[in-house]
């Protein structure tokens, strides 16, 4: 197995957080961003200007977490990410992700416990941490946020971090979900609504509490899909697709394995 380097060095620089490789990258990347996006951000005023946050989002598109830090970084925030083995892998990209200060995992292994020593290794030091509570793309058929793990409720209880919900549309229109091929023109609009903080103090102390953190889960999924349903001007389905009750996959490209 491969071993990584990760880095939990407190935060520095401006945007807070930042590095030589992160500010590199954001050279790169934004205009590129602009290119393909219009921005429609509201809220970022309730987003900490410093110390550790958790922010967690909805996920649509593999571009959601470019454009989620394209938000934060123009805000102030250079988030960290724990983020799939597979990425890390690839070579110059993984490097450049590890010398940003991303985090790997190896995702529904036993290996992946290790992914909350390390989340609560980076909130310590005072990082921004993103987070997308489903742990993979969702695979509701109209694109509203799934049943997702309880990693988030366990580490936000754990660490009692401020959790900020942050709900995104229209990079699934850029990038379809599973797909890797990019629309250009015309610019998509990228919405992006952040919720208040949300306070998860009722479940301190109940991180080994599978009841409670189901219950805390929920109610941070709650609050991402009311923003979801602001940004997208519909309602959300009665019944919320559950993945662990699928016969989809529970992570890769499920289009494919249909």
């Amino acid at each position: 197995m491969t071993e990584y380097k990760v880095s939990y060095a407190p935060p520095s620089g401006r945007p807070l957080g930042t590095n030589l490789t992160f500010k590199i990258c954001t050279k790169i990347a934004i205009p590129v961003l602009n290119l393909v996006g219009k921005k429609q951000w509201r809220g970022a005023e309730k987003i900490p200007k410093s110390g550790r946050v958790i922010v967690a989002s909805n996920h649509v598109s593999y571009l959601d977490v470019l454009f989620l830090t394209h938000f934060l970084f123009r805000n102030g925030r250079a988030p960290r990410y724990i983020g799939k083995e597979g990425v890390f892998k690839v070579p110059v990209i993984g490097k450049i992700l590890l010398a940003a200060g991303q985090v790997p995992v190896v995702r529904e292994s036993k290996d992946a416990s290790k992914a909350l020593g390390h989340a609560v290794k980076l909130l310590e030091a005072g990082h921004a941490l993103g987070v997308y509570p489903e742990g993979t793309l969702t695979r509701d058929p109209n694109g509203w946020p799934m049943v997702a793990k309880t990693g988030l409720a366990r580490l936000a209880i754990l660490t009692k971090s401020p959790v900020i919900p942050i709900a995104q549309w229209g990079s699934q229109i850029v990038m379809p979900t599973y797909e890797k091929k990019i629309k250009f023109f015309p610019r998509t609009p990228i919405k992006i609504l952040v919720g208040d903080p949300l306070d998860l103090s009722q479940w301190y102390g109940k991180e080994n509490d599978p009841v409670a953190l189901t219950e805390a889960t929920a109610f941070v999924m709650r609050a991402i899909t009311d923003l979801l349903e602001q940004l997208r001007g519909e309602k959300r389905p009665v019944e919320i697709f559950d993945p662990h009750t699928s016969d989809l996959p529970r992570t890769g490209n499920f289009k494919k394995k249909r």
